[in-house]
């Protein structure tokens, strides 16, 4: 058989395996007409140029396009979106996840590389054998003549342009790799692919931001909170993958998050906040949360944003005599945090260096060293008599959750052992185990009633198209209907200064960068002269979220709901955003205190009416600013 037919079939299998887990529904012909134009551009040069060791090239383009099908494969599961060639910067990081990655792989995402190996253990026996016989000789594989090959170029050729030429615009990134192409598309990105040019920095002002966030800087605040934390400590508190659903829920009578229960009646919390995360998952989330700007295009804003002088609250704090310091018992070159955090200006970091790697969960040690050895520094940074600013990262519920037996703080139902919701749900119950010793060991060292305490979810923790299919129905039997996209990207926050803030339920729509800005009016700070991208959510103005991960580009989350687009506005999908009420204990929903009447009315307008094409264009060309305002900022 001729290696042009051959390696044909071989890719049209592998095609089908990749489309397979990753699109839904997909007509027979679909990959047939994208990726297969695409291979045989490659294998007519091959045909056109390679006279001797033919057969090698098209090993090697096998091998190549087989990389790309798998890595495609692997970050869709993770991410929920198509790679490209921007995410070769974070393969550094993936031996430190290898424990994640793996727990993604299907069995049968492997055999794609089956006929890989036996064809290379193959061309490496005929090699040897080759020598033996005669080094001198060579064989001369079948080829389709010139004329052929020719016009099987110019046609592939012309249905790769009309592959990709139509749908070159399209938002979202799925309808787009799905319409031209994975192979189509990865060469678009490369060709394509070019940052906007930026909105003079002269021009990105923050009644210009407030504008496109749909309220005026002459609008006056309702805030009833406003300098009721004022000289305190703010301790920062980031719970690995923790979503909203856990707040409150109860399964089979057992309650699964207990302290950060009895937490939330006591503080000010906030079941409509959603993660803005990016690549950079749990670094991305320390970036928007101390700097309240958006994650790049591209790229973790760690290591794309790290070069700059940004304006953080570390900095802001700073001015006002505070010790800025922040909590993490990875290794700081971690997703390049050492150069995040001189970027964001904190005074001093704690690594592995400090912490150790005693008592190791996932890839660094325990919550119960975290908190133990934090506590015992917050008290020393008490005692020089200046307040402090510390953000603490917690670590043990990392995915893929696979908790020592030793740290099991619960018996799960016996239909949740050995799922991936069941090991998630183990694990955040021992985060939340830890997380009240902590907050004993603060109260009693007197740290406790000296600080505004912010706690919340870093980003989510299960990926709804990373679940199979007992996972999913056990998060149909926890939300009593299908877990969707906006569920997933649901995360808490919770707020309390104790004896200074009233608790309460707040229905304020937030994301992550709205906690500097919330921060900031409870300590009595201004940020008159700080341009930043989120808003006070004790001021009750509506709010408007753009979402650049884990979703298509173009999506956003207003009030009305989680608006996806299709190739642009006009084919979009709103998703109504999840209650309280569906998941959480009712007598834990009854516990919570209403807001004061200046809040009462934010809330009121969840999930009714459509996002608006107005909110779409404001959300994009608020992505666009905050692009342009961090890159135009002075280089360090």
């Amino acid at each position: 058989m001729k290696p042009f037919i051959f390696f044909t079939l071989i890719m049209i299998i592998k095609s089908y395996l990749t489309w397979y887990a990753i699109f839904d529904n997909i007509p027979f012909w679909q990959p047939l007409l994208t990726e297969v134009p695409f291979v045989w551009l490659i294998f007519c040069f091959i045909e056109r140029f390679a006279h001797k060791r033919k057969i090698g090239y098209y090993m090697i383009a096998n091998l190549v396009i087989t990389i790309v099908f798998f890595a495609a494969i692997m970050y869709y599961k993770y991410y929920g979106v198509i790679v490209t060639y921007h995410a070769l910067a974070q393969v550094n990081q993936v031996t430190s996840v290898n424990s994640s990655v793996f727990s993604l792989l299907a069995p049968y995402y492997l055999l794609i590389f089956v006929d890989v190996i036996v064809l290379s253990v193959y061309y490496i026996q005929r090699k040897i054998r080759q020598k033996k016989q005669d080094s001198r000789s060579t064989i001369i594989l079948p080829r389709i003549g010139k004329r052929t090959a020719v016009v099987i170029f110019a046609f592939s050729a012309l249905l790769t342009l009309y592959n990709i030429w139509p749908n070159r615009a399209s938002m979202n990134e799925l309808n787009q790799a799905e319409s031209m192409g994975i192979l189509n598309y990865e060469a678009y990105m490369i060709a394509a692919d070019k940052p906007s040019d930026p909105v003079p920095a002269d021009q990105i002002t923050q009644e210009k931001i407030n504008e496109l966030k749909g309220f005026s800087t002459d609008q006056p605040a309702i805030s009833t909170y406003s300098d009721k934390a004022k000289g305190r400590n703010v301790i920062i508190i980031q719970m690995e993958s923790f979503q909203n659903f856990l707040v409150g829920l109860h399964i089979d009578g057992k309650e699964i998050t207990p302290n950060l229960n009895k937490l939330a009646q006591e503080s000010l919390y906030f079941p409509h906040f959603y993660q803005q995360v990016g690549q950079g998952n749990t670094s991305d989330a320390e970036f928007v949360v101390n700097s309240s700007y958006y994650i790049p295009a591209r790229g973790a804003s760690s290591q794309i944003y790290a070069g700059y002088e940004v304006p953080s609250l570390a900095k802001l704090l700073n001015q006002y005599g505070y010790h800025t310091t922040t909590f993490h018992t990875n290794k700081v070159e971690f997703w390049n945090r050492k150069e995040m955090y001189a970027a964001l200006g904190f005074g001093k970091y704690y690594d592995m260096d400090f912490f150790g790697n005693e008592d190791a969960v996932a890839f660094a040690a325990s919550d119960e060293v975290l908190y133990k050895k934090t506590s015992e520094e917050l008290k020393s940074l008490q005692d020089t008599g200046k307040p402090f600013y510390s953000q603490v990262i917690s670590m043990s519920a990392h995915h893929p959750y696979h908790l020592p037996e030793s740290k099991y703080k619960m018996e799960l139902p016996a239909r949740y052992e050995n799922t991936l919701v069941g090991d998630y749900i183990r694990a955040q119950n021992y985060a939340d185990y830890e997380l009240g010793i902590f907050i004993e060991q603060l109260k009693d060292n007197g740290v406790w009633d000296n600080s505004l305490i912010v706690l919340y979810g870093d980003h989510l923790g299960l990926p709804l198209y990373s679940l199979e299919e007992d996972d999913q129905v056990l998060m149909k039997e926890i939300f009593g209907r299908d877990y969707t996209r906006a569920d997933m990207m649901n995360i808490p926050l919770i707020i309390t200064a104790p004896n200074a803030i009233k608790e309460a339920r707040i229905d304020q729509l937030g994301g992550q960068a709205d906690i500097v800005p919330t921060v900031a009016s409870l300590l009595g700070i201004s940020m008159e002269d700080y341009i930043h991208f989120g808003q006070d959510l004790l001021n009750g103005h509506s709010n408007l979220l753009p979402e650049r991960y884990y979703l298509p580009s173009g999506s956003l989350i207003t009030e009305e709901g989680m608006f996806i687009p299709g190739s642009n506005y006009e084919d979009g999908t709103r998703y109504p955003l999840p209650l309280i009420e569906e998941t959480a204990d009712p007598s834990f929903v009854s516990a919570l205190n209403p807001p004061p009447d200046a809040l009462k009315e934010a809330g009121k307008n969840i999930n009714k009416g459509t996002v608006s094409k107005d909110k779409y264009d404001r959300a994009l060309e608020l992505l666009h600013l905050s692009d342009s305002y961090v890159t135009q900022l002075p280089k360090r």
